[in-house]
């Protein structure tokens, strides 16, 4: 992945909050404002998406990040974009604000309880 990419991502995000990278698996993950809400692998930038905003990814095209494990394909809850919204900063701020909705909804879900194991 290119540091050029980051950086034109970066460029592209000024005004949103703050947005910091992380390396993480092999790609990057970025935060807006301590949530994590993108991913970057490849040169190809991912957003988060839930059962609110995934129709508006769908309808525009947009394709899960997927990776193998163990010769399985897994689909994230990573959405790419529309080639046209990063074109400029103003394309790409409504799929930002989704993407970070999203993630906020998933931050402040309450907690999934585990199944708890039958003794015995």
């Amino acid at each position: 992945m290119s540091n050029d990419y980051l950086d034109y991502l970066r460029d592209l995000m000024t005004g949103i909050g703050t947005v910091t990278v992380r390396r993480m698996f092999g790609c990057h993950g970025l935060y807006r404002d301590g949530v994590f809400f993108a991913l970057v692998d490849d040169d190809a930038l991912y957003l988060k998406v839930d059962e609110v905003s995934r129709a508006q990814f769908e309808a525009a095209g947009c394709a899960p990040f997927v990776y193998l494990k163990q010769k399985e394909p897994i689909a994230l809850s990573y959405w790419s974009v529309p080639e046209s919204a990063l074109d400029s900063a103003e394309d790409l701020r409504p799929w930002l604000d989704l993407a970070y909705a999203a993630a906020l909804r998933k931050a402040n879900a309450p907690a999934k309880k585990k199944p708890r194991r039958k003794q015995g």
